[in-house]
């Protein structure tokens, strides 16, 4: 295959290890370590996130671009340490969702999300877990995260039979963060609160991360519009005048649509 024959992937390949290359490659590619480089993967990832949300294509495909590039980066940097290739990150891959599906891909009888569960839950303990709440990651958002956990205990009979139990806990919080005595203790009962309403949400199958990020763009909007519309510094608006111009932006935007 000549240059011009080169795959789009084997080209990104091809790039990243001369990047990399500690003679003549980038000063500051060249020695990047995983560590350094992790924080720009989850960076990627939400602006592939925020794309999605815009629902911008060409933006999406540049976005999907970047994150790619992360997976290079931390792939060639295994590969110089002697650990793995792309190639194996993109075969293990493959063998997991063909392991993970295999009604579709082994000719399994039955099949579906119950299987999908059955599968994973082999993988876990093939990996020495031994409790239903290993392996989820430290690294993700914390309400994504305590939706996990609280999946995970509810699979094993752990959960209020309905709405109402989170929503009662969510009143019980309140009422303990209004009687902590301490920073500390205020603190706790506050994660306390926001882990009951991460409940609340999965009870009417709702995502709270999805469901926070739409409330803060709200308001981000509603804000802009503020700002746009005040008549003085706002430092110097009264609550009041605040409230007003909050109300007039709420409306403003319900109008639009």
């Amino acid at each position: 295959m000549t240059a011009s024959e080169t795959s789009p992937l084997d080209r990104l390949l091809a790039i990243m290890a001369r990047l990399r290359d500690p003679a003549t490659g980038c000063e500051w590619d060249s020695v990047q370590t995983f560590a350094t480089i992790a924080p720009y993967t989850i960076e990627e990832a939400y602006e592939v996130a925020d794309a999605v949300q815009r629902h911008d294509m060409a933006d999406l495909k540049d976005e999907l671009g970047d994150l790619l590039l992360q997976v290079v980066f931390h792939a060639r940097m295994a590969e110089e340490d002697g650990h793995f290739a792309f190639a194996d990150v993109a075969a293990a891959i493959s063998d997991k969702m063909e392991r993970r599906h295999p009604h579709i891909f082994q000719g399994a009888a039955n099949g579906g999300h119950h299987l999908w569960e059955q599968v994973k839950a082999e993988e876990r303990a093939a990996k020495g877990h031994v409790s239903v709440l290993d392996g989820v990651t430290l690294g993700l958002p914390a309400l994504k995260r305590a939706e996990k956990i609280q999946n995970r205990a509810a699979r094993e009979g752990f959960d209020w039979a309905d709405a109402a139990g989170p929503r009662a806990k969510i009143d019980e919080e309140i009422a303990e963060i209004d009687a902590a005595e301490t920073p500390a203790e205020r603190e706790a009962e506050i994660g306390d609160l926001l882990f009951s309403v991460v409940n609340l949400a999965r009870h009417h199958g709702l995502d709270a991360e999805a469901a926070l990020t739409d409330a803060t763009r709200r308001f981000e909007q509603r804000y802009r519009l503020i700002e746009q519309s005040a008549e003085k510094p706002l430092r110097d608006l009264s609550l009041d005048e605040y409230e007003a111009l909050w109300r007039e932006a709420k409306a403003r935007l319900a109008a639009a649509g």
